[in-house]
């Protein structure tokens, strides 16, 4: 890139001239006809801010904590797979950035780094694990077992993928892992979805969760996780009411409100739109996050105003991992944090606590309401 990024579209810009094309359009695509894609954006631009003014916005403090852990700003960088196609130094890059602007990561099961690896990258980091239940409930076991062990402070149950979405540039091109990497928290070819085993003429990955990922998991599966840890588990996923209820009667400590990128079933409701009824229905008894199409920092404030505890971002964070690497991601959550607090700043906030529903209107001529 000639000019230096000012904004987080300049950085998927730049990603998309220098990725191959089926490793951008695995980054970028969501499910089917991609319109729950474009609703996670468009959503936010449907929401107006309604500032307070005079207020005192000289100093302003960004802080907040997740699942106990304290954090420099309310914005996290969320899982997302195989990140060393992104850049050589994938998710230990990202941890690193991560660590040194005060905030927490999320790490893929499927990274292309492992847990261990990631933790050693960065040994004061904010990490946790994002899980999925295999068939071989051994495997789930261990991945859990690692992430205690190599000190990660909670694990993201992801409840939306009992199949993989139908991703179709990932099926028309074949997706695979490039030859020289490997999903490296496992040592099977089968598990590691290495480019070793043929996975015909379909999207490799869909093959791959089809095979490996178990279909029969309920809520009880979510107890049975509660009883291999003593760290915080959330679950990822949810965008129901009744399923928010349902999560806190079986013993989750968060809930993350996720469409999974858009890449699961296509036709849902962004996640902005589902928050506020999520976040009633849980009343206060567990935190709440919010991921899914956050571009800018007003996405950030509108999301706390509607109740998110916090955010997480993924697509930007990658697009910054390919930019420069460590510091590339650094760059996203630098760019987003300053806008976050210029929002916050021009709303009257001098703080996150300061941030409530009386800051966010649906617009007049929308439908729908809040």
């Amino acid at each position: 890139m000639s000019e230096r990024p000012i904004c987080l579209a300049d950085f998927e810009q730049h990603a998309k001239k220098l990725l191959p094309k089926s490793v951008y359009d695995y980054y970028r695509s969501g499910a089917d006809d991609q319109q729950t894609l474009a609703e996670n954006v468009a959503a936010f631009s449907r929401l107006k801010l309604y500032p307070r003014m005079l207020r005192n916005v000289s100093v302003l403090d960004l802080s907040t904590s997740i699942l106990g852990q304290e954090i420099s700003m309310p914005i996290c960088v969320a899982a997302t797979a195989m990140q060393c196609m992104a850049h050589a130094d994938g998710e230990t890059a990202t941890v690193r950035a991560c660590r040194s602007m005060g905030t927490g990561m999320m790490l893929s099961s499927w990274a292309t780094s492992s847990i261990e690896e990631v933790s050693q990258a960065a040994p004061k980091a904010i990490c946790w694990l994002q899980l999925y239940i295999y068939k071989d409930r051994e495997v789930t076991r261990s991945l859990v077992q690692r992430a205690e062990k190599s000190g990660y402070k909670g694990i993201f149950l992801t409840v939306d993928t009992p199949f993989l979405g139908k991703r179709l540039d990932d099926v028309r091109n074949k997706f695979q892992l490039p030859p020289h990497l490997r999903m490296k928290n496992f040592e099977t070819n089968d598990l590691a979805f290495s480019s070793e085993k043929g996975y015909g003429e379909n999207s490799g990955l869909s093959v791959y969760v089809a095979e490996a990922i178990d279909p029969s998991i309920n809520w009880e599966d979510v107890k049975w996780l509660r009883g291999l840890t003593s760290l915080p588990v959330v679950a990822k996923g949810i965008l129901r009411a009744d399923d928010a209820r349902e999560a806190v009667k079986h013993g989750v400590d968060g809930i993350l409100v996720s469409n999974h990128g858009a890449r699961q079933l296509d036709g849902v409701p962004a996640t902005i739109e589902v928050l506020p009824e999520i976040v009633e229905a849980v009343g206060g008894k567990v935190e709440v996050f919010l991921d899914g199409g956050i571009r800018k920092g007003t996405d950030v404030l509108k999301a706390l105003a509607l109740g998110a505890k916090a955010v997480f971002i993924g697509r930007p964070a990658i697009w910054g991992l390919v930019y420069q690497g460590e510091d590339g991601v650094k760059q996203v959550l630098q760019i987003m944090k300053e806008e976050f607090q210029l929002a916050m700043a021009l709303c009257g906030c001098q703080s996150v606590k300061a941030i409530d529903r009386t800051l966010v209107r649906r617009d007049q001529w929308a439908a729908s309401k809040i």
